[in-house]
């Protein structure tokens, strides 16, 4: 196993896009070997006619050659090659393996290998140094569910680094265990579609799962290092209420999620227009604690379309403010990762009517406290509660 020599941290240029990333300095910066200084010490001769040389004369007056031909060294300033063939051979949710192909020494041998990486939405960048190895495992700042960009540079024994890799991006499982540790494929082509006064429609391709993908999280990044989880949508549109206006940059971007938690790798990035008009709550949400003893509870959920046209497919979205965790459910395919709560429905139910309502429930246990939700979404747009 390779032995971590030193590790670093920087921050990435905040240029608003995840793919923009500027790796640190001190991990990537190019030393070139020194010329021989003009003190340096080499065998003396002296100008003969016709600009010929000459040894110069010994201490005995006779003339005295030179021991050796003198030499100047190398400053050729040829660093290493990329490395090539970066894998990620093993993704847990706290470490991820790497494997590469060895770069192709320069001017000198390759001593050793440099990786940053960074996760996705977030400015920070890590640097770790190895040997010269061809695989590590990277545990330092990996968690589960989250997204990770590596990429790895040689560098040789006088300080000259190679080009990196192109960025390896990978997504960490939420569990080791479960019988589901497989992540759904990443939505593609997010594009913006209508856009009204208050409103923009976001639309993407499916993603392919191997136990069927739950629904899509919809995020709202502020350029910088900050997402928020704005939607949870059972298709592959989403009509998002335009942002307020603010000094950063809004960009969307969308996950799919499966019924276990695991989140995809991120679609690319879109911008949409601001304002400040809210759009008018189309939906009213009542939780009502069917039954209650002590570690477990039985719940109802409604949902009523309070708008003018039916809704075709739904997912309500809640947190729980105490320390719920759901056992089974009826009625709709219910998700939960920590306190966050995904309902989606059956196909028997899928359509709810303009005043029409669905319903559905689920048992639970509870420890601390069984206190109700009091924040629900449809579809990502916020509900009434009542």
């Amino acid at each position: 196993m390779a032995v971590v020599s030193s590790s670093s941290l920087s921050r990435r240029a905040r240029l608003g896009l995840p793919a923009a990333v500027v790796l640190a300095a001190a991990v990537l910066g190019t030393a070139l070997t020194a010329a021989p200084s003009p003190g340096a010490a080499y065998p003396a001769v002296a100008s003969a006619p016709g600009g010929a040389a000459t040894p110069a004369a010994g201490p005995t007056g006779t003339a005295t050659p030179p021991t050796s031909t003198p030499s100047t060294p190398s400053t050729t300033p040829f660093p290493p090659s990329a490395p090539t063939n970066l894998t990620a051979t093993g993704v847990r949710t706290t470490s991820v393996t790497l494997t590469w192909t060895a770069a192709t020494p320069g001017c000198c041998p390759v001593v050793g290998y440099d990786i940053t990486y960074y996760q996705a939405f977030d400015d920070v960048v890590y640097g770790v140094s190895l040997g010269d190895v061809t695989t590590t495992t990277i545990t330092g700042y990996i968690q589960p569910g989250r997204q990770y960009s590596f990429r790895v540079s040689a560098r040789d024994g006088s300080g000259r680094r190679s080009p990196s890799t192109e960025a390896l991006t990978v997504v960490t499982p939420v569990t080791d265990t479960g019988p589901d540790t497989t992540p759904p494929s990443a939505p593609q082509n997010l594009t913006v579609g209508e856009v009204t006064a208050s409103t923009a429609t976001l639309s993407w391709a499916p993603s392919a799962d191997d136990a069927g993908v739950l629904g899509y999280d919809v995020y709202r990044f502020d350029g910088w290092f900050t997402s928020t989880r704005v939607a949870t949508v059972p298709g592959t549109t989403y009509t998002a209420a335009l942002p307020a206006p603010t000094p950063l940059r809004t960009l969307y971007y969308v996950r799919a999620r499966d019924a276990a938690g695991n989140v995809s790798i991120a679609s690319n990035t879109v911008t949409l227009p601001t304002t400040s008009t809210p759009p008018p709550s189309t939906c009213r949400v009542t939780y009502r604690n069917q039954s209650e003893w002590p570690g477990g509870f039985v719940a109802a959920v409604t949902v009523q379309n309070t708008g003018t046209a039916p809704v075709d497919g739904w997912i309500v979205t809640f947190s729980f403010p105490g320390d719920q965790h759901i056992t089974t459910a009826w009625n709709a395919t219910v998700g939960q990762t920590g306190a966050a709560v995904t309902a989606r429905n059956a196909d028997w139910n899928r359509v709810i009517a303009p005043n029409g309502s669905a319903t559905f429930g689920f048992q639970g246990r509870w420890s601390a406290s069984n206190a109700p939700p009091t924040g629900f979404s449809l579809n990502g747009a916020p509900c009434t509660v009542g």
